[in-house]
C-alpha cells in the first residue's frame, strides 16, 4: 500500500493553533496540549485509514468528497478532510455547531 502525503489547508493550521490557545487561556495550558496531541492522533487516524471517516452531506457538488471525524476527548468537534490515492488533504478542525458548508465556500 502506497502511503499518502499529508497535506494541510491554512485555514487548518489557523483552526487547530487559535483552539489550542483559547482552550490554554480559559483552563489551562494542559488543556491545550491535550487538544494539540488529540488533533495529531485524529490526523494520524485519517492517514492510515482515510475511508473510515464518515462522508458528509453537503450540498455543494465540490464537497462531494469531503469526509469528517471526530476529536477523542473534544465531542464536539470535527476534523474534515479529502483524499485520493495520492494525499489526505485536511481542510478543517472545527466545532459542530457552525454553519459547516459555508466554512468552505
Amino acid at each position: 500500500m502506497k502511503k499518502r502525503r499529508l497535506v494541510f489547508s491554512d485555514a487548518v493550521v489557523a483552526d487547530i493553533l487559535e483552539q489550542a490557545d483559547w482552550y490554554s487561556e480559559q483552563a489551562g495550558q494542559r488543556l491545550g496540549r491535550r487538544w494539540e496531541r488529540a488533533v495529531r492522533s485524529a490526523i494520524s487516524q485519517v492517514v492510515r485509514r482515510p475511508a473510515t471517516g464518515a462522508p458528509c452531506s453537503f450540498r455543494s457538488e465540490t464537497l462531494q468528497d469531503v469526509r469528517r471525524t471526530n476529536i477523542t476527548g473534544f465531542p464536539k468537534h470535527l476534523l474534515f478532510y479529502r483524499f485520493d490515492d495520492d494525499e489526505v488533504f485536511v481542510l478543517r478542525v472545527v466545532h459542530g455547531a457552525r454553519d459547516l458548508e459555508r466554512l468552505f465556500s
